[in-house]
Order: C-alpha cells, then structure tokens, then sequence
C-alpha cells in the first residue's frame, strides 16, 4: 500500500496527471460555485435584498455552501472523477505498466453507464443501510462519522479498484480486484485525505493511480 501511494505521489510531476488535475479542480470547484451562487439567490429572494436582509442572505449562504462543502464534496470529487478516472488509469499504466496499457480493453460507453450506475446504487444502497445504525451512535460524538467513514472506506476501494481492473478482464469475465482487506485499506487512505483542506483536492486522483498500482500488482501476482 505505501508502495503504490509513493509511486502515485511520484508521478504528480507527470504533465498528463497535471492535466487531469487542473481539469477536475475546474469541474469540481465550477460545480461548487454553481451551487453557491444557487443558495446565495434563492436565500436573497426569499429575505429580500434590501438593507440587513441582503447581508443576513449573503451570512446564511456563506455557511451554507459551507456545509454543503463539507458534506457533498466526496460525491462531487467523486462523481468528477468518473470523467476523468480513465485518464489517470492509462497514464499510469503507460508509464509503469506499458504492455498493460496496450493490451487493456476499451470500456464502451454502454458499460461506462451501466458500471457508473451500479456504482452509484451501491453507493446509496450500503449508506443507507447503515443510516440505522449512525444515527443511534450520534449521541456518542464519534460513532456516526466512524460508521460512514468504514462503509465509504469499503465503498471507495471497491470502485477505484474495480475501474481499473475493468479494463483488464479475461476472456471469462474475470477482473483482477485486489483483495477486501487491501480494497477497504486503499478506500479508508482516501477517505482520510477526503477530509483534510486542499489535499481533498487531489485525494481522488492520487486514489486511482494508487489503485492502477495495486491492480497491476495483483495481476502479477
């Protein structure tokens, strides 16, 4: 696991991991400042832009777009990322793993969508599952946020792990996932980078190319 987050990490430099970058960060805080501006107007509208009214609108949609922020960014970082999560997979690959790349199968847009909604279903599906049982842990302070962070921590690693190993199926269907414990380890890094200020930014690159690693090292396995 350190072995695949250095050699992610090294690769930051590369021009075509830059190029993601920039672009997710663009989508993701484009994203972002839509729904601030969204909340600033409907809050304005609703209490009138006159006098306190426009200042106590623009107080209440700061913190809301805040929370928001807090809230919402790992599906938004998340969801981007599905745009731009192939591109990381192939730059990694050119580079450590070349026969790899070339040998890699194209994903048609009809799997995209239909791995994209299954994702997506899992994603909602286990959450609220385990809504139950986070909020009967809120009065414990820490319980709630615990309970999310294992099951986004199983979740994450199941889905980058599973779109790189996508590419790489045999003939009988077969993608070379890692192992659950390496899976939910990989998913639990990346939630934790999730939740530290501007490295949340780059969290979910630095997970597929990590998880790019990983597969090709359960590939050669």
């Amino acid at each position: 696991m350190l072995a695949a987050f250095t050699l992610a990490l090294g690769q930051f430099g590369d021009r075509r991991i830059l190029a993601i970058i920039a672009k997710s960060l663009a989508l993701t805080l484009a994203v972002f400042a839509m729904m601030g501006a969204g909340t600033w107007f409907a809050i304005d509208r609703t209490m009138g832009a006159d006098g306190n009214g426009g200042f106590v609108g623009a107080i209440l949609a700061g913190t809301l777009f805040l929370i928001a922020l807090w809230l919402l960014f790992r599906f938004v970082a998340l969801a981007v990322l599905q745009l731009f999560g192939d591109e990381v997979v192939r730059a990694v690959e050119a580079r450590h793993y070349p026969a790899a790349a070339t040998s890699a199968r194209a994903l048609g847009w009809r799997e995209e969508v239909r791995v994209g909604l299954r994702s997506l279903g899992r994603s909602l599906g286990y959450n609220l599952l385990a809504l139950p049982v986070a909020l009967a842990l809120l009065v414990t302070g820490v319980g709630t946020v615990l309970v999310f962070a294992a099951v986004n921590a199983v979740l994450l690693g199941r889905e980058l792990t599973e779109m790189v190993a996508l590419r790489h199926r045999d003939d009988g269907g077969n993608a070379p996932l890692p192992g659950f414990a390496t899976r939910t380890l990989l998913g639990a890094v990346v939630v934790a980078l999730l939740l530290v200020p501007f490295v949340n930014l780059l969290a979910p690159v630095l997970g597929a190319a990590a998880a790019t690693h990983l597969v090709h090292r359960r590939r050669a396995a």
